[in-house]
């Protein structure tokens, strides 16, 4: 028996009308409808393989996908924005493609879409137009204001950024920025307010550049300062043709922010992850407190955490039959006002609620680990904020020194972000995600007090970093 199989399948395996019959098929190929049905079924095949077997992973799924929406990253729609997207596409359309030089400050509270929109429209644009070269900097980074001039002269290639600015440095800036040949630069400084100086000489320069004979520069400032130019920069009003077009983003309302946060998880899901009552919930604390959308999306992605967390550790699953079909979003336990409400809670009530009894568990060992390993970081480089990439590297030293799995950058950003939202951390974002500053909200002794009674943190604190 093991010998005729062995033959059969040799015969099968090289059957004599096997070329013709493949012939006849790549004639056939070159029917365009058959190849689009090829190309389709392609396509499709990694969408079917990406499906978790498992019932647990597959329970997981909506929510990994409704956090990774609800980030504070550059979205493709910016909802109840979209007449100051208008003003800044106009204003960069009539600039760029008129070769016509100038100025643009956008004023308005933390977290009212000012970086987030011109950094849309900015990329809508690249694709668009080939005339234009776009130079970003956040003066956050900066170590004081005058360091803002050599960190232009090296976005556009110029040698010896390493200098202080001098006049040399200042005088080539200027004929660069107003050589007849090249493309227009348009120039954007975040947190422009950082840019205070004696005199303020910084501000009063940035601003008269697009205003030098035959200037290609288009300068754009974002600020929290809503008169910056007036307050700050009064001169500028004597001189009405460097006065810069204002722009303010107000903050946003009740229902804007509720909009915003059912666009965002509208793209992943088509069953309802969060309550409507907790959306509206959520979007009513925060239009009341600050109207920053920043912080609803980070209310909104703990208390996500917070019901996968749940759903995670229950111990009994249905079983697949029970389950819905593999097309459909799964979306075993919704986020409610309750736990929006826990949220909002920790952050404007207790920020550090594991002093409170029975409280322990809704602070993660994670996020205990990160929050100590900043401790450590500060006292040791003696400064109140790091970056998030020395951050990572402390916090990954004290994983492996305490034999706990550490998580990877992305990661530590994202338990930062929720760290931030229970008013514990701050962060200053930068356009790379390492540069982030990271520093603490609340006092040394609070942390400690409220950590110490846990034997994995106490021994953290005692030991210090490796």
């Amino acid at each position: 028996m093991p010998q005729t199989r062995s033959q059969a399948q040799a015969t099968i395996g090289f059957p004599k009308k096997k070329p013709s019959r493949a012939s006849d098929k790549a004639k056939k190929s070159s029917d365009p409808k058959v190849e689009l049905t090829k190309v389709q079924a392609i396509s499709l095949t990694p969408r079917v393989k990406s499906l978790p077997l498992s019932p647990r992973k597959r329970l997981g799924t909506c929510y990994q996908q409704a956090k990774l929406v609800l980030t504070t990253a550059v979205p493709d729609r910016l909802p109840a924005r979209e007449k100051e997207m208008d003003v800044i596409r106009n204003f960069l359309r009539e600039h760029i493609c008129g070769g016509k030089a100038g100025s643009l400050y956008l004023s308005g509270a933390p977290g009212t879409g000012k970086t987030a929109c011109l950094s849309r429209i900015l990329q809508d644009l690249e694709k668009e137009l080939k005339s234009f070269k776009t130079i970003m900097l956040n003066c956050m980074s900066l170590r004081r204001a005058q360091a803002v001039f050599p960190a232009i002269a090296q976005e556009i290639g110029q040698e010896g950024v390493s200098r202080p600015p001098g006049k040399d440095m200042m005088r080539k800036l200027e004929n660069h920025f107003t050589a007849e040949k090249g493309p227009m630069v348009v120039l954007v400084l975040d947190e422009m307010d950082q840019l205070d100086s004696k005199g303020q000489d910084v501000l009063y320069t940035l601003f008269e550049w697009p205003w030098l004979s035959n200037s290609r520069l288009v300068l754009i400032g974002i600020a929290n300062t809503l008169d910056l130019t007036d307050r700050i920069l009064p001169r500028l009003q004597a001189r009405e043709k460097c006065k810069p077009q204002l722009l303010n983003f107000p903050p946003y309302t009740r229902n804007q922010i509720a909009t915003i946060l059912q666009d965002r998880l509208n793209q992943v899901s088509r069953d309802q992850i969060l309550d409507s009552a907790a959306i509206q919930f959520c979007a009513r604390k925060v239009s009341a407190v600050s109207g920053d959308v920043r912080k609803a999306l980070d209310v909104c992605r703990r208390a996500i955490e917070i019901v996968e967390s749940d759903v995670k550790s229950q111990t009994i699953l249905k079983p697949l039959s029970e389950c819905k079909s593999s097309s459909e979003s799964l979306v075993p336990k919704r986020v409610g006002l309750s736990h929006i409400s826990q949220v909002i809670s920790e952050v404007d009530g207790d920020r550090m609620t594991l002093i409170q009894e029975g409280a322990q568990d809704s602070f993660p060992l994670q996020q205990k680990i990160l929050v100590c390993s900043l401790l450590l970081l500060t006292r040791q480089l003696k400064t109140k904020e790091v970056t998030l990439g020395k951050l990572h590297e402390a916090y990954g030293d004290v994983c492996r020194k305490q034999q706990v799995a550490a998580v990877d950058q992305s990661e530590c950003l994202s338990l930062s972000g929720l760290l931030e939202a229970r008013g514990i951390l701050e962060l200053k974002k930068n356009k790379e995600s390492r540069l982030t500053k990271v520093s603490l909200k609340i006092e040394e002794k609070e942390i400690e007090h409220a950590l110490k009674d846990r034997t994995l943190i106490g021994n953290i604190l005692a030991t210090g970093l490796p």
